[in-house]
């Protein structure tokens, strides 16, 4: 059970803190200080061993436990960073250049009062902190029957149910939406070209996915369809924490029992089997499945076993794990087989056919209600199958009321106690409990935000910092590793705005999310404000996503927000937001989309008593302008004012020394002295100003910096900006956006005068330059993953450059029309290398004329998305149309800009049908879009 989702992780750090020589603390006090860290560190140590075990496998006293300390660590960070601000916030932010020397003097004295003052408080909370830790931990020894205290009776064994993963290889299912992910999988295990010696050799697919999507179905439909040609055929389970000895035994006794025997398998050591093994498939065409690896670990040790002896012998796995299904295929992304989700088709006849053994037998009053069940499985074979279950008992259906009360159950958490529901529950935790603590918190944070809500990643990995979830360096980078972990296990689904490029955001699964919820309400991590909740508990985050009913609300109005570290709304509810007068602890504040200027009860000024504010989210609330108790917000670290209509901030915005991220709208100013803002590692906002541009060069910390410009600037403007990003050695993020719709038209001076970081991975440049700056090499930015440039002269050299960056996944390269259209200037001379373009998916050449051959085999193997234009005269008519697109084994989708004839023209009519042709003959068939460009 995930207990340790308390404040240790960025508790300690403080304790550390404190010891610190600028904070003074008295000798006896560092001692108690010490003497927490110690104590608390060990408590921190028993609550990671404590998160491993299921919470259904927990003992009370545990679960008593760990709930204390997690909320006495709670309690301790609230006092040690009232402490931190007492002292912090006392300083003179001055800048030295007030006249008023004796108002000055005054105020030092202030300050030196007030640290002296918060000493005195911090020396006596302390002494508390001390005491109640002591008391936690005597408690625990008093009750586990230490110090004379006769220990309790162990626990009853409990009964032990069949594993549910059991089911799909004995049951006689009518399996649904697996004969197409069949097919495709035999296809690419087994038939290639003629000529192809590729075939001979082992190959090794892996089926991926989360928990319940039919995986281990899948795979047993494969072993069972392929018993023809193979000398040997294994089935075998490796699960979480395998003892691989074990598994090499099964495996051997799946291969050949007499074999097995012979051997006396039994007595042999995990060495020795692998030796064993190997042997016995020396000379063997085999099938082997190995369902359910958890970790690489366990598959390099499977590898071992693995003899490629050129039988053709073939190995499919399971896994929910991405980093596994690659070690598994050898990077080979081909052979990797990602599952989906059942249609909604093939949802319905799953269903209808559990249920009344037919997809055409539904009474009609049961047709919505079934329809809502089905959108709550949102596709999941075992989701689906189980409730189906749960619906019919003793082969009658049960009656329409129950189909209701089931509805209503699995869209709260996957709860009220029904064994059907609590198998889909322990088929999901498995992966849940299978994660390290840091990322259990952060995937249990996702209960913050509604359901069926895309998760902005930035906006999530921001928050996750905020809230301490993440320390040590580099927290950003270590926030993308959490967010791409937790897709690679699963856990969450990536949502893409451009193909195969990083993940923008993400979803959950309707079933992951209620087991993710009804989690984090277990363990008193978010609170949901809604009519279900109770609040006779103390209550750390809040989430208010629907409109509270009339309860909820008598409810809400008489709990304590005091200790709240975070507060994030929805919009159906944005009329209930709670007066920011009951917030003392608020460390995240998130009201996006939330419209601010019918909000009169919010009396927004108060945001200045919100002195642990971490994260302040205003980002399109519709207000106008910015209360001036923002500069007050010392410990600040993310401020998103994009959407809010404001011309300037206030000039105490320069205060928060603190701030990580700040993001503004297009026309937003920044004020004199933002370049003492030296914390900043990402901004975004509009610098025509020579003054602020001079300002960006301070800001040395700066890993992403988008700038919005005026459509017109002049020559020297432009270099007082390269004159700044020279300095921004950390930049791995640069965009430069028109201001309004008109495009930047002179940026050329950077092409001449800069050249980016090394680690440069992004690079969005909207003007023009002259032509593609020679900085944009292998050699110069190999890290670069994204480009978006505009050249004047795009050439077909420019294009080779630029399919030589090893990293690159999405390209887009336009050039002027005007350039284009000069007969001449078609690449002619174009021929991609066999290696151009490893590793992107996405490529867009506008108005970039390309020629006939140019994409040799070898080249683009990842390519999914093309755009790019051709002249009709260069289309062969009646023949093979020989511009090598048959050669893309990844090509979705083509976009095809023709050149030289209009539409209405009968050449333009044969161009056109034999493109549509050469993607007819494609294997993946894809998609074609022609426009026309006289």
């Amino acid at each position: 059970m995930d207990l340790a989702t308390g404040a240790m992780k960025s508790l300690l750090p403080k304790l550390g803190e404190l010891l610190k020589e600028e904070y003074k603390l008295q000798t006896s006090l560092e001692g108690d200080v010490e003497y927490l860290q110690r104590e608390l560190q060990s408590m921190q140590a028993a609550l990671r061993k404590v998160a491993e075990v299921p919470r259904d496998q927990l003992e009370e006293h545990d679960r008593l436990w760990a709930g204390d300390v997690r909320e006495l660590s709670h309690d301790i960070e609230d006092i040690l960073d009232s402490f931190l601000v007492g002292v912090e916030g006392s300083d003179d932010p001055s800048d030295g250049h007030d006249c008023f020397a004796c108002l000055m003097a005054l105020a030092e004295m202030f300050s030196l009062l007030k640290k002296g003052m918060a000493r005195h408080d911090i020396g006596t909370a302390i002494k508390d902190i001390k005491n109640q830790v002591h008391e936690v931990a005597s408690r625990d020894s008093r009750y586990r029957g230490r110090g004379g205290v006769p220990a309790a009776a162990p626990p009853p064994q409990k009964t032990v149910s069949i594993d549910p993963l059991l089911s799909v290889l004995y049951e006689n299912q009518k399996i649904v939406g697996l004969d197409k992910a069949r097919d495709e999988i035999i296809q690419k295990l087994f038939f290639k070209e003629d000529g192809d010696v590729s075939k001979q050799q082992l190959k090794v697919l892996s089926i991926v996915g989360f928990g319940g999507l039919g995986k281990t179905t899948l795979a047993k439909i494969l072993y069972d369809a392929l018993q023809e040609g193979f000398h040997c055929r294994a089935f075998v389970s490796v699960s979480r924490n395998p003892d691989m000895r074990e598994v090499f035994k099964e495996l051997f006794y799946e291969l050949d029992e007499k074999e097995y025997d012979k051997l006396n398998v039994q007595h042999l050591g995990e060495r020795q089997l692998i030796a064993k093994l190997r042997e016995f498939l020396r000379t063997k065409r085999y099938l082997i499945v190995i369902d359910d690896i958890w970790d690489t670990n366990a598959w390099k040790l499977l590898s071992y076993v693995l003899n490629d002896n050129n039988c053709e012998s073939r190995v499919i796995t399971t896994t929910r794990n991405v980093d596994v299904s690659e070690a598994c295929s050898s990077l080979d992304y081909d052979l990797i087989h990602k599952m989906e989700p059942l249609s909604e088709g093939d949802s319905q006849k799953l269903f209808y056919n559990r249920i009344f053994s037919s997809e055409t037998r539904c009474p009609p009053e049961l047709k919505q209600v079934s329809k809502d069940i089905l959108h709550k499985c949102g596709g999941v074979p075992l989701a689906i199958t189980t409730l189906a279950s749960h619906l019919t008992s003793n082969q009658k259906v049960k009656p329409e009321s129950q189909w209701y009360v089931l509805l209503n159950s699995i869209g709260r958490g996957l709860t009220k106690g029904d064994a059907n529901v609590d198998e889909i529950k322990k088929i999901l935790s498995f992966s849940y409990y299978d994660l390290p603590s840091h990322l259990k918190t952060c995937l249990l944070y996702l209960s913050i935000f509604p359901e069926d809500c895309i998760i902005d990643r930035g906006r999530l990995i921001r928050k996750w910092i905020a809230e301490g979830f993440i320390q040590g360096d580099n927290l950003f980078e270590l926030g993308e590793s959490y967010f791409n972990e937790l897709i690679n296990r699963s856990m969450i689904e990536p949502v893409y705005s451009d193909v195969g490029y990083m993940a923008d955001g993400c979803r959950v699964h309707d079933m992951m999310r209620d087991l993710i919820c009804d989690l984090s309400s277990e363990k008193k991590f978010v609170t949901l404000l809604d009519g279900d909740t109770p609040f006779n508990r103390r209550v750390r985050r809040v989430s208010l996503q629907i409109r509270m009913t009339k309860l909820a609300q008598r409810r809400v109005a008489t709990t304590s927000m005091s200790q709240v570290r975070s507060f994030t709304i929805s919009s159906p509810a944005i009329d209930q937001m709670l007066p920011l007068t009951r917030f003392q602890a608020l460390r995240v504040l998130d009201l996006q989309g939330y419209d601010l200027r019918n909000s009169l009860h919010l009396k927004f000024w108060c945001i200045g008593n919100l002195l642990q504010l971490r994260y302040l989210g205003l980002r399109n609330t519709g207000i106008d302008e910015i209360p001036i108790e923002i500069g007050k917000l010392l410990f600040l670290q993310i401020l998103d004012l994009r959407g809010v209509n404001t011309d300037e901030l206030p000039a105490d915005v320069v205060l928060l020394r603190n701030l990580l991220c700040l993001y503004l709208m297009g026309g937003a100013c920044l004020p004199v002295g933002f370049r003492n803002l030296t914390s900043l590692e990402e901004l975004s906002g509009h610098f025509s100003k020579e003054r602020e541009l001079e300002d960006l060069g301070y800001l040395n910390q700066l890993r992403v910096l988008s700038i919005f410009w005026p459509s017109r600037c002049s020559i020297w403007t432009i270099l007082v900006l390269v004159k700044s990003l020279r300095k921004l050695s950390k930049l791995q993020s640069l965009e430069i956006k028109p201001l309004y719709s008109e495009l930047v038209d002179n940026i050329d001076p950077l092409r001449l005068n800069w050249m980016p970081p090394p680690h440069i991975r992004r690079l969005v440049l909207g003007g023009w330059f002259q032509m593609l700056p020679t900085w944009i090499s292998s050699a110069s930015t190999p890290l670069l993953s994204y480009l978006k440039i505009k050249a004047t002269e795009v050439r077909p050299e420019d294009i080779h450059v630029v399919g030589t960056l090893p990293a690159l996944r999405y390209v887009e390269l336009e050039s002027s029309l005007r350039f284009a259209r000069k007969e001449e200037q078609a690449t002619e001379r174009l021929m991609l290398s066999a290696d151009a373009f490893p590793c992107a998916r996405e490529c867009h050449f506008k108005n970039v004329i390309l020629v006939t051959g140019m994409f040799t085999p070898g080249a683009m193997p990842m390519v999914r998305h093309l755009e790019f234009g051709l002249r009709v005269s260069d289309i062969p008519i009646g023949g093979d149309l020989g511009i090598g697109v048959r050669s893309l084994p990844s090509l979705e989708q083509a976009s095809i800009r023709l050149h030289g004839e209009k539409r209405s023209s009968e050449r333009f009519s044969e161009a056109e049908a034999a493109l549509r042709q050469t993607a007819h003959d494609h294997p993946n068939r894809p998609r074609i879009v022609i426009q026309n460009q006289v």
